[in-house]
């Protein structure tokens, strides 16, 4: 198995091997579509409609990592292929948007008739870490800032044009490397909406909502979540995954935006519950997304044609715009005290002006709401839990129709387990499942086990 992740919704899976790829439905489990038509490396979904992008896979001959091709699947033709510079690291989709992250590039499309609206030049981004919200209606896509600081705009972190006299200077090198924050870019205006501070380390996952309104950050580090409102930047939870550091592999948002899973390498899975903090502004009754399926233009221009036919106005949304516009507006120091200013009103009203704002930072962050380890072994069949292999990659995705956890590994293996929303705790294994075959694996009789929170 080469790839696997979960559509929009979480209703579905998509696999991509050596051989082809697949659609899987999670409830009821079962395969659903397949075409062995050779290696596929990425393999996404557009919520449940018939589109599909499609990308191949490096070292497999017939097959390549540059070229992304739009297919319909029900209609069983090419809507559109695009090659592209260098190797596609990722592809992100919502019903109006279609983005490709290279590593150091970042496509912007309309879905409905492929055309390239913009093109964000980023530093060397080999994770692809990057996330785009499900919503049309708040469209953002979330990376790792180029810059420490949007009060040292020595590098724009977005470009009209692949290439050209407009190309902006590159930032320093190694500058993707120093820094915790986050741009939030805006689909729609095509304008960079927020610079977040997140952390401390380099940003190594990042989760929007399905609605758009909250941004799940982690660094390298892996002991701390934080959530933020979009497009504010207010960070309205900070959470507690463990004391030791790990790779987080996965964060994802339930659709209702009340619960938030994380994966890591630690071979743990932990939920933790929003709503519950007394300095959230959010809702957790966040309504889920609908609507009807995106059309899919044909075209095959190469994405640098396009690009140098785009209009002067798609220009100015970079870095620089957004900075100049902090300046005009009493410039970024300002605008942080005034959100300090204002946090600091908040919390002495609550607190009857006992503490200042500074001691909220020492507070023991939030823990989980539940968790669980996975099963070790042989994907699990029959095995022990407890602090799985960080080899086996997993992505863990929360049912928007029943109280349930799901989570793919890299194995192949398709876990599902039930948490109980009111008490929380240990989330007890339901149901296994091959990827591979879709053959039913009975759940190990053994008993889970605390999670290791360290």
């Amino acid at each position: 198995m080469l790839f696997a992740n979960f559509n929009q919704d979480f209703s579905c899976i998509s696999i991509g091997t050596k051989k082809g790829y697949s659609i899987t439905n999670c409830d009821p489990f079962g395969r659903v579509y397949t075409m062995n038509d050779g290696a596929r490396g990425i393999v996404e979904m557009l919520f449940c409609t018939s589109l599909i992008a499609l990308v191949g896979a490096a070292d497999h001959p017939h097959s390549s990592p540059r070229k992304l091709q739009i297919v319909n699947t029900k209609r069983q033709s090419m809507i559109c292929e695009l090659l592209f510079p260098s190797s596609i690291l990722s592809v992100k989709m919502n019903r109006k948007t279609l983005v490709i992250v290279l590593e150091t590039e970042i496509y912007i499309y309309d879905i409905s008739n492929m055309r390239l609206l913009h093109v964000i030049e980023t530093t060397p981004n080999p994770e692809a870490t990057c996330a785009l919200s499900p919503s049309v209606e708040s469209s953002y896509l979330a990376y790792p800032s180029p810059v420490p600081s949007p009060a040292l705009p020595t590098a724009s972190g977005a470009s009209g044009a692949a290439g050209g006299s407009s190309t902006p200077t590159p930032p320093p090198t190694g500058s993707a490397h120093q820094t915790g924050d986050v741009l939030l870019f805006s689909t729609r205006s095509l304008t960079v909406s927020n610079v977040i501070q997140a952390h401390k380390s380099p940003i190594s996952c990042l989760s929007l909502n399905s609605t758009g309104t909250l941004l799940a950050t982690s660094s390298e580090k892996g002991t701390i979540i934080r959530v933020w409102s979009v497009p504010g930047a207010e960070k309205l939870y900070q959470f507690r995954r463990g004391t030791r550091e790990c790779k987080i592999y996965s964060m994802n948002f339930n659709v209702v935006g009340s619960l938030l899973g994380v994966s890591s390498s630690h071979g743990t899975v932990h939920v933790f519950k929003l709503g519950s903090s007394s300095s959230s502004g959010s809702s957790s009754s966040v309504k889920a997304i609908t609507g009807g399926a995106a059309s899919g233009g044909a075209g095959n221009a190469s994405p640098r044609s396009q690009a140098e036919s785009l209009e002067s106005s798609t220009l100015e949304g970079g870095y620089e715009a957004f900075v100049e516009g902090k300046k005009r507006g009493g410039g970024v120091g300002a605008s942080l005290t005034r959100k300090s200013l204002s946090l600091t009103k908040t919390l002495t009203h609550s607190m009857g002006s006992y503490l200042p704002n500074s001691i909220t930072e020492m507070w023991e962050p939030q823990r989980d709401f539940a968790s669980f380890s996975l099963p070790t072994g042989g994907g699990g069949v029959g095995g022990k839990s407890g602090g799985g292999s960080g080899n086996v990659r997993t992505v863990v995705g929360l049912s928007g129709t029943m109280p349930h956890i799901m989570v793919i590994s890299s194995e192949g293996y398709f876990y599902l387990y039930s948490i109980d929303l009111e008490k929380g705790g240990e989330c007890s294994l339901l149901k296994q499942y091959s990827l591979l075959d879709s053959v039913d694996v009975e759940p190990s009789s053994e008993p889970t086990g605390p999670v290791d929170r360290k």
